[in-house]
């Protein structure tokens, strides 16, 4: 079969189908003989759009001649307009993944605030939109804004974040309740469900910018509570009233000062290549975005800027609730104005896209390719980021509110529940701290029970540092999976702990889950530093519990055999351990060792019954 400049490439069954297509606008899709999507376009005419893949010239680019000698069926669906087939176009892609279009992969979602539908609701932060009943609002960037926020709510409103069963009462709040940040539902009689609901309401108009109705609710409460003579809740109120007014004046500030800008540049190396996205906000980048690419499309050999471009802004703004008032992009391409017009009715305003020639955008284009271009290499040449630069991509990759300067990771390790014992590693500031590392010996578990085992460990060393007062890191890591991970979260709220940061890694399928977002499992690509972290942390501490483990296994063997050598007791088994380390040395020991140990006749007794 011809791979360039034949028609003969394309299966009969298929040009039969393509000669009977209809002139109108539509979404074709391209399958393969296992009828799986492999290409999905839109056209404004689907007889000549889809013809022009057989023509020779098309057929002598690498792209087209492989798709067309790969695909052995073809769909189509008529729309009215161009604008219908660019919004059919994009949801066939997020559905199918087809292997021949531009997908948008990142390591970086925008973060939303998830209000959820609770009898009493709790405000996340989250990177995902489900149809799952809760209020989803944002997107904010940087990052950090949405984890900024919710904390305010925290403070302000006591609304928390925790993982705590509501559905059943607690003896005792946790900490959060005693900060003052959280009312407390979980213990009966901390507070009454009208009292939580008012709350609830107050973060809600808080998030819808409904900074006037909140602030005059806030007010009416604050008189109410002065002619009640609650002069410190008055106080408390009026101090809110006070930040929300800030607040509501900063958006009118911001508003005044001009739309929104997005600005995308590139660096590529077909068929690797690497986007950067700058949010502009009155003039300044408060955020940053990288998207990159292992299998970058080219025809004939040659990349197409324009492709990629239009691709990419389809899938990264018609799905999100977030569509700026101007987007930069280094190439014009086909479908700009019907894109805009599409943008423009998502959005409620008008929407434009530019390719700035010179002056000031160009030159921040300029910026942004140069980032491009950084980002690329950092990806793709293995150059090693700094370690304030994983924490920061951590932080961001696992939604965590800060990035982690200490991680401590757990293992347990035992052959069918014998000599169970567990390890702790630490990384810190960029490198492993050996000193801080920890061994467990698991003494209440009875059998082969990793949950449980779990479970003793992660409580052992978090009542710990609980009593003593000391610092918590910045991450908790788990070595396994979903299981695992309940129980080390049990573990931390059976003693009082409900906020810590925890996730864990599942060794086969290198699937991150975090505690809180379990539902939304983060994917990292392989070339990802965070991923090469998070899999040298779990590794090491796999290590490290492995080799306590033979450790241990082996001063049980050796325990057990010279305790059936009459007249060694105890004392002299001791000995022996202390300065053999294992069986297979003692036996191999020169007598003279033996004897500077245990003396003569001691020695003497080991060697026969060795048989050395």
């Amino acid at each position: 079969m011809r791979q360039n400049g034949s028609i003969q490439s394309a299966h009969p069954a298929l040009l039969e189908k393509v000669s009977q297509l209809p002139t109108q606008p539509g979404v074709y899709l391209y399958k393969d003989g296992a009828g799986d999507v492999i290409y999905v376009g839109k056209a404004k005419s689907l007889r000549a759009r889809v013809r022009s893949y057989f023509n020779d010239d098309k057929l002598g680019d690498t792209k087209t001649s492989t798709l067309v000698a790969t695909a052995r069926d073809l769909e189509y669906i008529l729309v009215d307009n161009e604008k219908e087939a660019l919004a059919l176009e994009n949801n066939l892609i997020k559905q199918h993944q087809p292997r021949f279009n531009i997908l948008l992969r990142d390591d970086k979602t925008y973060p939303y605030i998830k209000l959820t539908a609770e009898k009493y609701p709790r405000v996340y932060v989250t990177r995902r939109l489900r149809k799952d009943g809760a209020t989803y609002f944002g997107p904010y960037f940087p990052g950090n804004l949405a984890h900024r926020l919710v904390h305010f709510i925290h403070r302000h409103f006591k609304v928390p974040s925790c993982k705590v069963d509501f559905n059943r009462t607690h003896k005792n709040p946790c900490l959060q309740f005693h900060i003052h940040r959280c009312l407390g539902p979980c213990v009966e009689g901390l507070t009454t469900d009208p009292i939580y609901a008012q709350h609830v309401r107050d973060v809600r108009l808080f998030l819808e910018g409904r900074h006037k109705d909140l602030s005059r609710e806030l007010r009416w409460r604050m008189e109410e509570a002065a002619e009640d003579l609650r002069f410190e809740e008055a106080a408390s109120l009026r101090d809110l009233v006070t930040t929300v007014e800030e607040i509501e004046e900063k958006q009118k500030m911001a508003a005044a000062e001009g739309d929104d800008t997005d600005i995308l540049a590139y660096y590529a190396e077909p068929p690797l290549g690497a986007v950067n996205l700058f949010h502009l906000r009155r003039g300044r980048i408060v955020d940053r975005r990288e998207f990159f690419w292992e299998d970058l499309p080219t025809e004939d050999g040659v990349f197409s800027p324009a492709e990629l471009f239009s691709s990419l802004l389809l899938q990264l703004y018609l799905d999100q609730n977030y569509v700026p008032g101007i987007i930069h992009v280094p190439v014009d391409f086909e479908d700009r104005e019907v894109m805009e017009e599409l943008l423009s009715e998502k959005r409620g305003r008008k929407v434009e896209i530019h390719t700035p020639q010179r002056g000031p955008k160009k030159q921040m284009m300029a910026l942004a390719e140069t980032n491009a271009q950084h980002s690329f290499a950092q990806r793709f040449r293995v150059l090693k980021p700094s370690s304030k630069q994983i924490s920061e991509a951590m932080a961001d990759a696992l939604n965590l509110a800060d990035p982690p300067k200490r991680i401590e990771c757990f293992d347990i390790s035992h052959i069918q529940g014998t000599d169970k014992v567990a390890s702790m590693v630490v990384w810190e500031d960029g490198k492993m701290n050996k000193s801080a590392y920890r061994k467990f010996i698991i003494k209440t578990v009875e059998g082969n029970n990793d949950f449980a085992s779990m479970h003793e460990v992660v409580t052992r060393r978090y009542s710990r540092l609980k009593e003593e007062g000391l610092p918590f890191p910045g991450l908790v890591l788990i070595d396994g999976g979903l299981g695992q991970l309940h129980a080390a979260a049990d573990a931390l709220e059976a003693i009082g702990i409900i906020n810590q940061p925890l996730a864990s890694i599942a060794k086969r399928e290198e699937i991150i889950y975090v505690l809180g977002q379990e539902d939304e499992p983060v994917v990292l690509d392989r070339f990802s530093p965070v991923l090469h972290l998070v899999q040298m942390v779990r590794d090491e501490a796999h290590r490290f519990a492995v080799t306590f483990h033979r450790s241990r296994r082996n001063t049980s063997r050796m325990t057990s055999e010279l305790a059936e050598i009459p007249g060694v007791g105890p004392k002299t088994i001791q000995k022996l351990l202390t300065e053999f380390g294992s069986l297979e040395r003692v036996r191999q020991a020169e007598e003279s060792a033996l004897v500077r140990v245990l003396g003569a006749v001691a020695a003497r007794k080991v060697r026969q019954a060795l048989g050395t």
